[in-house]
């Protein structure tokens, strides 16, 4: 397991405190953060997710960024976010900017890193965003486990600022490695030291698809896509992802 990406539960709640309105920290709604052994890769990284409400409501957010592995333990990436609501043209909703750090490195049954992303949002001129915590991955055979506990906050935007606890799961089947079936599940459940009630709190889950493709000379083309259903925002949705990663 020395190419894996994962969280675990340390709350390092002493230091945030975190709301969460949808363009915040919202990519870890969707895609599950992994940490890979990555040293000198860089990647193009695109991302869409899509969620339709009832009413013939939705929302929908492109994302792009560039990655870079910097040491064998360490990722980071720039990302620009955009949002659309419906009947809405796209606008520029964040430019974030995150940071991997793995832990251990197969000494372990288990892999353990540490994820943290600050986010400039437009919702006032100074506010900005932050998000923590730990990643954790095994694997049993040719199943992959991973289990994520995040804390996010924003900052300076003129509202009540909480912070959230949000979680994430994926188990993936390495089957072929352009065609690996899994299941993916993602929730926000409230402020981190009170949980909503139950109704109030939002989970979804669906099947999902990955894949790499070679391209030749170092070169490969990694993908995954996911099909969400349960609760967005505390609404009913159904949700699609894709993230696609040109790796030079």
């Amino acid at each position: 397991m020395r190419r894996t990406r994962t969280v675990p539960a340390f709350l390092f709640a002493a230091t945030l405190g975190t709301a969460l309105p949808l363009p915040a920290c919202a990519a870890t709604g969707y895609y599950l953060v992994s940490i890979y052994d990555v040293e000198g890769q860089k990647s193009l990284d695109f991302k869409y997710w899509n969620a339709d409400y009832k009413r013939h409501s939705s929302t929908s957010s492109p994302e792009l960024g560039f990655g870079y592995g910097l040491t064998s333990r360490w990722y980071t990436e720039l990302t620009a976010v955009w949002i659309r609501r419906h009947g809405r043209t796209d606008r520029l909703a964040s430019v974030d900017w995150q940071n991997d750090y793995m832990l251990t490195q197969g000494q372990y049954p288990f892999d353990l890193a540490l994820h943290t992303v600050v986010g400039r949002g437009d919702s006032s001129p100074h506010s900005y965003s932050v998000e923590i915590g730990p990643a954790l991955q095994t694997e049993v055979w040719r199943t992959q486990f991973n289990f994520n506990v995040f804390l996010q906050r924003d900052y300076r935007t003129g509202q009540a600022e909480q912070t959230q606890l949000v979680y994430q799961w994926q188990v993936k089947q390495r089957w072929k490695s352009w065609l690996q079936p899994g299941v993916q599940g993602f929730g926000e459940v409230g402020k981190w030291n009170g949980w909503l009630p139950e109704k109030q709190r939002s989970h979804r889950l669906g099947p999902a698809l990955f894949g790499t493709l070679g391209m030749g000379a170092g070169q490969e083309i990694k993908y995954d896509a996911a099909l969400l259903v349960g609760r967005n925002s505390a609404r009913t949705a159904k949700s699609f992802t894709l993230r696609v990663q040109y790796i030079f």
